[in-house]
C-alpha cells in the first residue's frame, strides 16, 4: 500500500458541491438584517469609549485650533530663528507665536 496523500478541498470547492438547497440554507444566515448584532446595548462609559475610538486621529485641539498660514521672511534670518528655536528645543511654530504674544502684550 501507498501512502496517499489527501487533497485538501477549499471552501470554494464544498460550497460548490452543495446541492442548491444546501446552498440557500448555507447563505440565508447572512441575509438577516441583525447578523451579527446579537447581546446588549452599550452603557454611557462604552459609548463615550466608542466615540472617542471612532473620531479621526490626530493632534488634540489647543485653544480654538489652528490655521496654517504661509509668510515670507528673510533667510539668514529664517535660519537664525530656526538654530535659536532648536537650541531652546521648541519648535519654529512656538516660537513665532510665544513673540507674537510678548509683542501684542506689550512686553516687547
Amino acid at each position: 500500500m501507498k501512502n496517499q496523500k489527501t487533497a485538501r478541498v477549499s471552501a470554494y470547492e464544498r460550497f460548490m458541491s452543495m446541492s442548491d438547497a444546501e446552498r440557500d440554507r448555507e447563505v440565508a444566515k447572512y441575509d438577516q438584517e441583525s447578523f451579527g448584532l446579537t447581546g446588549k446595548s452599550l452603557t454611557p462609559a462604552q459609548r463615550a469609549l466608542h466615540r472617542r475610538a471612532k473620531r479621526k486621529a490626530g493632534r488634540p485641539k489647543v485653544g480654538e485650533g489652528v490655521e496654517k498660514i504661509r509668510i515670507s521672511m528673510e533667510r539668514g534670518l529664517l535660519r537664525q530663528a530656526d538654530r535659536w528655536a532648536n537650541q531652546h528645543e521648541i519648535s519654529r511654530s512656538q516660537m513665532i507665536a510665544s513673540a507674537l504674544k510678548r509683542m501684542m502684550s506689550g512686553a516687547a
